[in-house]
């Protein structure tokens, strides 16, 4: 049985792994660019799964089952590749603000402990000692979840694609897809199992056509006439760089707080972001030097330190968020048997991609 994915960000790359295991599928994967170079690669890989207050229902099933891939994936993955993977393994301190109710921390830290899961409440005096790069004159309380993570998403993303590659998967780079209008590959009226796509490398036939391309899922669909609507949301982020790390050597969790990240990824260096903007006029989104400036300021009242850092680098990235429905999207395009969605992960792409590529893979292998 053939399968197509269309995309190849982390979402996409991630599905083709995971179809890789199963024998009877033959599977080619396409993207216009190459891997881990559009939404993939700007994002943080922040994996705030544990620390999240979904407790129940397929939101939570699909975070728990992600962070307990992810302990999998990554030591399967550098032992298949060679390649080594960042991941962080120490996991997510967030730093609360003065105006949140602790109750509602407390009672998620019992929820967690029922779902096997440790999560702790820490009073200023347990942050000072244990990450003293931390101004605990401004924040008193945190959160710390040992069992959330960061990776980088693209070592990660091209791992994927590497692994994929050994297990038989065909990637096509530099590929468009011209028209969506699904055709019968024997050229009859008679419906068919199997069908085509005209892309810039020629036709290409199959009998699963998977599209997680994010943001050009909207294109795609709108060919087929089942318009999803996906819409850019503009994140930018700073890579900052220090003489040496911040605090205790031996702990470098993930820093959190008001939706501000501060990402250690070696040598005193620091990944902080990321803004929020949405589109001013249709999909126009020009970065906003305020906002960005505003995080880097949030960052430094966080770890006072991060104002002598230098600024390596600004990034920024579109994040695929669909328009009056939750995120992401995941299952068969409505009219059609053989196309499914899995798209749309707004700001939670590298987090939810093992479950969505488990979820997948069943809907596939079920119609076997």
């Amino acid at each position: 049985m053939n399968v197509v994915v269309i995309g190849c960000g982390v979402v996409g790359a991630a599905i083709a792994y995971e179809l890789s295991q199963v024998n009877s599928l033959s599977v080619t994967v396409i993207d216009r660019h190459q891997p881990a170079t559009a939404s993939t690669g700007a994002a943080l890989g922040v994996l705030m799964g544990i620390i999240s207050h979904k407790i129940k229902g397929k939101a939570w099933r699909m975070r728990q089952k992600s962070i307990q891939s992810y302990e999998t994936w990554i030591p399967e993955l550098e032992a298949l590749t060679g390649r080594s993977i960042p991941y962080n393994r120490q996991g997510i301190l967030m730093l609360l603000s003065e105006l949140e109710e602790i109750s509602k921390w407390e009672q998620l830290v019992e929820t967690r402990h029922s779902q096997g899961f440790p999560l702790e409440i820490w009073n200023s005096e347990q942050i000072k000692n244990i990450c003293p790069q931390i101004d605990t004159e401004k924040n008193h309380t945190a959160i710390y979840s040992p069992s959330d993570r960061q990776v980088n998403p693209t070592a990660l993303t091209l791992a994927l694609v590497e692994a994929a590659q050994h297990r038989g998967v065909t990637f096509k780079f530099g590929v468009d897809v011209l028209s969506a209008e699904l055709q019968n590959s024997s050229g009859s009226s008679a419906p068919k199992t199997q069908h085509c796509m005209e892309t810039t490398e020629g036709t290409i036939s199959a009998d699963w056509f998977v599209i997680a391309s994010g943001l050009g899922s909207s294109l795609l669909t709108a060919q087929l006439k089942q318009m999803v609507d996906i819409r850019p949301v503009l994140g930018q982020a700073l890579h900052m760089r220090l003489e040496g790390s911040l605090g205790n050597l031996n702990f470098k969790p993930v820093i959190t707080g008001d939706d501000v990240h501060i990402v250690p990824t070696g040598n005193g260096d620091y990944w902080v972001g990321a803004t929020v903007e949405f589109p001013c006029n249709e999909n126009d989104i020009p970065p906003n030097q305020e906002l960005l400036e505003s995080v880097r300021k949030k960052a430094i009242t966080f770890c006072p330190d991060l104002a002598k850092a230098t600024i390596i680098r600004t990034w920024t990235g579109l994040r695929p968020r669909p328009e009056g429905r939750p995120a992401p999207i995941i299952g068969k395009l409505p009219g059609f048997s053989n196309i499914l969605l899995a798209t749309g992960h707004y700001r939670n792409g590298v987090l939810l991609a093992p479950a969505t590529a488990d979820t997948i893979r069943e809907m596939i292998i079920s119609n076997i």
